[in-house]
Parts: structure tokens; sequence; C-alpha cells
């Protein structure tokens, strides 16, 4: 039984004419910063990797900037407590909409790891991988091939984020970390050398709106969300808590290192409903 079974979608209220100007309006900017964005990483890419092969020094501050504009024209503040990791290792995250990517990468230069289903999705797999995600297939025979695509990165500098839920919920719960991404960082290369972070992400309604508002669930329609967003006259806001990097050597295996970054990542929802 999925964690969605029986829980009933928000009402989406009815989109006035004035809502399809600010939908056509915002929308309009959006597309073109995020792909003139994107036409713009590519380019630089094309001379960027020559140079510095698998090393982007250049195009993730071109993601940053995208990202935090994208934000200030849906209207989405950010609110960021604690301190991000700054050295080598990888974030881990609660998952709860679309938006994620924006946010999180409106902070600092990060590199995703993701479902490879993600890469044939229209649009969105496009800027995933020109962004550097990198896709995870779940197959027990690909093991090894992903556990050294990670280290490689990793031992590139690449800072990694994650989210061990494995799917994205309606802001108001953390589902169950799951731990097979964690056995990549007790590799010989890596077990001594880096940490992880838990970052709680929390949403916080418009005033008025469902508390779910920006969550995006289950068989929820993208582009329904997406109209709701861009419609909404006014927006509230997301925190980003930094809880205190964690030794991967400290830990004895990956399941004990999962369930104490998903317990940092719960106690930072003290008032949200956790299962």
């Amino acid at each position: 039984m999925t964690p969605w079974a029986g829980v009933p979608d928000p009402e989406w209220p009815q989109i006035s004419l004035r809502a399809w100007l600010r939908i056509f309006a915002k929308g309009f900017c959006l597309a073109g910063v995020v792909f003139g964005g994107l036409a713009v990483l590519l380019l630089t890419r094309l001379i960027e990797r020559p140079f510095y092969g698998l090393h982007r020094p250049i195009t993730p501050h071109i993601t940053v900037t995208v990202c935090r504009i994208a934000l200030f024209i849906i209207g989405l503040s950010v609110v960021r407590r604690g301190t991000p990791l700054h050295e080598p290792g990888a974030m881990v995250v609660n998952h709860a909409s679309w938006l994620d990517v924006f946010v999180l990468n409106s902070s600092r230069a990060l590199y995703f790891v993701s479902k490879a289903e993600v890469a044939s999705w229209p649009g969105i797999g496009w800027l995933a991988r020109a962004t550097g995600t990198l896709f995870i297939r779940r197959d027990p025979r690909e093991a090894m091939v992903q556990r050294q695509a990670m280290e490689n990165r990793l031992l590139a500098g690449h800072q990694l984020l994650f989210f061990p839920e494995g799917t994205s919920t309606d802001g108001r719960r953390v589902l169950k970390f799951r731990s097979t991404l964690f056995a990549a960082f007790f590799s010989d290369a890596l077990h001594h050398a880096v940490s992880l972070q838990a970052v709680s992400m929390i949403y916080h309604a418009p005033r008025d709106a469902d508390v779910r508002f920006y969550g995006w669930w289950g068989d929820m329609s993208f582009g329904r969300h997406l109209l709701m967003v861009l419609a909404s006259p006014r927006h509230g806001h997301v925190e980003l808590i930094y809880h205190p990097p964690i030794r991967v050597d400290a830990y004895p295996n990956r399941k004990s290192l999962a369930a104490t970054l998903e317990a940092q990542v719960r106690n930072g929802h003290p008032a949200l409903n956790t299962l």
C-alpha cells in the first residue's frame, strides 16, 4: 500500500482571467530564463569540458543564477538556517516537490543523484542531464558501476545531493529513508574521506491556501500543479535547515548511517506528521 492511498489531492480553485494572465506572464519569463540559461550552460560546457573534464568550475554557477531568478519570478522565497556542507561529501534531503530542484540549486552548486527514469522525461530530463545529474538505475546488476560513478564524482570534488525517500511527498511528512545508496560511501576510497549532511526542507504555503500547496505527490499532474503555482497572487516561503555534517566512518554500516540522517531530517520537522 502506497503512502498516498486514500489521500485526496488539494482542492484547486478555478483559474480566473486575472490568474490566467499571471500564468502567461510568469510562464513566459520562467521559460525564457530556464531554457535561455540552458542554452548558455550548454555552450559554456562545450568550452569547459575539453579543459576540465569531469570538473565544472563555471557551469554550476550558471545553474545557481538561473534557479535564483526562477524563484524570484515565481515569488517563492528561501530562508536558510545552519551552515551548508563545505567539505567533500553529499547532502540528503526530504523530497516534497518539483520545486525542490530550484530551491536547492539556488543555494549552492550541487549535483543531484536521480533515478534513471527522470532522464527520459520531456523538459525536466534535458535540464537534469545538462546540469550534471547522476542517474542511477535500481538494478542490482549495475550496483558496482553506479558505485564507481558516485565515487568518481565525489573524488572530483562534486557535492552530491539525493532524496533517500525515493519519491516526492505532500511536504507534511518524511518517509522512511532507503539505505541502498548509502553503501557507496563505505568504499575504500570514500569511507574515511567524506561527510554527509542532512537537510530538512519545509514548505510554508501561501496565506489561506492548503498547507500542502507546494507538495507534489502520487499521480498528481505536473501541469496542473505548475499552473496553480504560477497562478497564485502571493506565495509563502521554504525553509532549508542544514544539520551538522557527520563523518561516514563514524558508523558501522549503511543502515545505521541512513537511520541517523533520517532522524536529523525528521527533527527539523517538529510540527509535521511523520511516518
